[in-house]
Order: C-alpha cells, then sequence, then structure tokens
C-alpha cells in the first residue's frame, strides 16, 4: 500500500469540486460515451497492429494512428456497405413473397393442416379464451398482408436512419480511436499516475480490463459471426435468402436464452405448413445441432480469458449487460463483473490483517 496521507478539510473541498467537475463532464459526453468506451476497446484490439505501423514509422505518430484508422475503416465498412446492400434487395424479394403466399391463399392452405386443424380445436376446447376460427385469423393477416407495403416503407425508413446514426457513431468512435492510438503512452501514464494503487495492482487492473474487453468482443462478435454463417448456410439450403436470414441469426444470437431460435424455429414451422416436412426436420436439426453448438462451445471458449468469472456469472452479465444498455452491454456487462473482480480481489490483499482478524475473533 502507498504511504499514508492525511487529509485535511482544504483536500476534502478539493476532492468533493473534482469529484462534481468529474460528474459535470459526464453529463456533457454521456450521449457520446458508447461510442468513447468502443473506441478505448477497439484500440486494445487495434494496438497489436498499430505497433508495427509505428515501428515503420516512428517519427510520424500522427500518419501512423490514421493508417490504423483507415485499416479499421477497410476492414469494417467497406465489407459492411457490400453486405447491407445485399440485404435490402433479398429482404424486398422476401417481403414480396411473404406479400403474394398471404395475398393468394397460402394461409387457407396452411390452416388446411390437419395439425393446425387439431391445434384449434383443442385450443378453443381447453384454454379459458373466445373461440378462435381459422377465417378470423386469415382475415387479420390478410389484413396485415394489404398494409404490409405500407409498413416496410416505414422500415425501411428506419433502417435508414438507424444506419445514418450508426456512421455517424462510427466517425466519432474513428476520431476518438485516433487520438488513443496516437497518445497512448501519455494517457496510460496519467491513469497510472492518478490511481491510488502500486505499480502491480495497477498492471493487474490494467491487464484484466484489457483481457476482459477483448474477450467480451471475441465471445459475443465472433459468436454471432460465426452462428449466423451456420444458419445462413442451413436457411440457404432449406429455399431462405440465405444472407437475409443468416444476419438476421447472427443479430438474434445476442438475445440471451433464446438466440437463433427466435428465427429457425418459425422458418422451420413454415417449412412443416407449407409441405416441405423433410426440409422443415432439416433445418431443426442443423439448428439444434450446428449452431446450436457453436454457442454452447465458441461462446465460453473464448470467454475464459475472464480472470474469476464462471459461466454462471458470464451469463448474467451478458444479461444484465443487454438489459441495462442494449447491445453494447454485452461488453460492459462482462467488463464490470471483471473489474469488481480485481477490486475486490484488491481490497482482500489491502486489508488482509483486518479481515484474518475479523475471521479469529
Amino acid at each position: 500500500m502507498r504511504d499514508n496521507i492525511k487529509i485535511s478539510s482544504s483536500h476534502w473541498v478539493l476532492i468533493i469540486a473534482l469529484l462534481a467537475a468529474m460528474f459535470a463532464c459526464y453529463q456533457l459526453l454521456e450521449p457520446y460515451i458508447n461510442s468513447i468506451i468502443l473506441a478505448f476497446i477497439i484500440s486494445l484490439l487495434m494496438f497489436p497492429l498499430h505497433e508495427k505501423i509505428e515501428q515503420k514509422l516512428p517519427t510520424h505518430k500522427n500518419i501512423s494512428a490514421f493508417l490504423s484508422c483507415i485499416v479499421l475503416t477497410v476492414i469494417i465498412v467497406i465489407p459492411l456497405l457490400f453486405v447491407l446492400s445485399a440485404i435490402v434487395q433479398q429482404g424486398s424479394v422476401l417481403s414480396q413473397n411473404i406479400y403474394d403466399w398471404v395475398s393468394h391463399d397460402g394461409i387457407q392452405t396452411a390452416f388446411k393442416h390437419p395439425w393446425v386443424t387439431n391445434t384449434l380445436n383443442w385450443a378453443n376446447h381447453y384454454l379459458p379464451f373466445d373461440a378462435v376460427s381459422p377465417q378470423e385469423i386469415a382475415q387479420k393477416l390478410a389484413k396485415f398482408a394489404s398494409s404490409f407495403g405500407t409498413r416496410l416503407v416505414g422500415i425501411s425508413a428506419k433502417i435508414l436512419g438507424d444506419a445514418t446514426n450508426f456512421l455517424l457513431d462510427f466517425f466519432l468512435m474513428l476520431f476518438v480511436l485516433f487520438f488513443l492510438l496516437r497518445d497512448h503512452d501519455r494517457i496510460l501514464s496519467i491513469l497510472r499516475h492518478i490511481l491510488p494503487f502500486s505499480r502491480s495492482q495497477e498492471d493487474r487492473l490494467f491487464e484484466e480490463i484489457e483481457k476482459v474487453s477483448k474477450s467480451a468482443v471475441m465471445g459475443s462478435f465472433l459468436t454471432a459471426l460465426a452462428q449466423g454463417i451456420a444458419g445462413g448456410i442451413g436457411m440457404g439450403i432449406t429455399g431462405f435468402p440465405m444472407l437475409f436470414w443468416g444476419t438476421m441469426m447472427a443479430f438474434a444470437s445476442f438475445i440471451p436464452v433464446v438466440g437463433t431460435a427466435l428465427i429457425w424455429i418459425p422458418s422451420a414451422i413454415y417449412l412443416f405448413f407449407t409441405g416441405d416436412t423433410s426440409w422443415a426436420i432439416f433445418l431443426a436439426v442443423w439448428s439444434i445441432v450446428v449452431v446450436g453448438s457453436i454457442d454452447n462451445l465458441l461462446r465460453p471458449l473464448l470467454m475464459q480469458g475472464s480472470n474469476g468469472m464462471n459461466t454462471l456469472m458470464i451469463f448474467f452479465s451478458l444479461l444484465g449487460g443487454l438489459q441495462l444498455f442494449g447491445l453494447i452491454g454485452l461488453i460492459y456487462g462482462p467488463l464490470i463483473f471483471a473489474i469488481t473482480t480485481v477490486l475486490f480481489n484488491l481490497y482482500e490483499e489491502e486489508f488482509a490483517h483486518f479481515l484474518d482478524n475479523q475471521d479469529q475473533s
């Protein structure tokens, strides 16, 4: 532990004023905090590559940081634009196919299936609800289909707005990333100087933050990518637009508990009721065995970098992070748990003598 310092009343005034000023700064930065934190995490992932670029240009830190940002943009933005254009194209074809199926008695054919008839009869007989007839459901679905074009325009406008916000956030993140890469050593030395820990404790804290940040990104996003690819292959084999539904599966994989089942179960049901029973069984087996095993095996393997965090802690950190912060919470949750674990370990070391006396008393 560092030398004890006697804190006077003037020191307390300074500390309180500093905390108030820091809170005010947080209020100013709060709308952009996700971009800033994401830039910090990406800087940890990018730093090995940035170091190699910096070694080639040791006296040009600005150019090195700029080139690293260019590399990140090429890796993320350009492939993303191609994927988005393909998704829009396949999504429009899919929406048209759904509209045609609903408008041309596809619903009536599905409701004539014995399983559907028996299920509705059972529900009307045993469940405490008003009786539901296939005709009523068909009319409501047909009404939805008739307004589907209008809804699609609204959804497209929202997606366009979200894409615009994403690009703005991305370039803001890129701007912050430039300075984090360029001034990495200076920022680190300032943090080490301010934190009231020993050098070994600071090293442990920074190492854990770096480790958990990397494992959270790898565990969540690489698992989503792998499940999206595997799920897209399965959907493509059974006749669905591969890229569109593969992307939907990748997004669905971020949802704890439900995951990709949100996509493949309705798809398998649709295949079953349209007469493609063998393909429905294939899609269900493929999704459970191949896609599901990726989540069960790859995510825990990639997130093993979270020292002191067992599977239960990782699960609740992901679930709570998603609930509190949205998608970015898949990184925030494990990070908060890991930092808390490290701080508890530091507390246990610093107050070991006191805690031992407490145990013996």
